[in-house]
């Protein structure tokens, strides 16, 4: 019974472990989405399967991404989605806050100075997060 008890635990010990792993799809050999990858693991202390995936677009239409969002990586977080560099302060405060209706952020293309794309000396791009997963996607963050 008490050996039973220890590996029903362990199982379930181990589930947890993996439910709280960061799953990245990305474009193929991306090494920008290596940098991101890196910083998110930092940040939220937590391992990060980067999956190269030349199906991509299909987990994209599964989370109902907009096609104008796409970026190079897809990351899937908590049940949430996020596409391309978007800033860790943003998926920490949608993590948190779990807003009505949103399925995730996403920062469309590859803009310079965004997460994984720092090039130093070089002007940083304004670009926009957007939140999705609503009728439209609304603007959640701009930098």
């Amino acid at each position: 019974m008490v050996k039973t008890f220890a590996i029903l635990l362990a199982l379930m010990s181990s589930s947890a472990l993996a439910a709280n792993d960061i799953v990245m799809h990305r474009d193929p050999g991306c090494g920008c989405c290596e940098k991101w990858a890196a910083q998110v693991r930092s940040a939220f202390g937590r391992k990060v399967q980067v999956i190269d995936d030349r199906q991509r677009s299909n987990l994209q239409r599964k989370i109902g991404l907009p096609a104008n969002l796409v970026s190079c990586h897809t990351a899937l977080i908590d049940g949430m989605a996020f596409e391309g560099h978007v800033p860790i302060a943003d998926m920490k405060r949608v993590l948190t806050t779990k807003p009505k209706g949103v399925k995730g952020l996403a920062v469309a293309g590859m803009p310079l100075g965004s997460p994984g794309m720092e090039a130093p000396g070089r002007p940083r791009d304004r670009y926009h997060v957007f939140a999705f997963g609503t009728a439209r996607p609304t603007i959640f963050k701009s930098y």
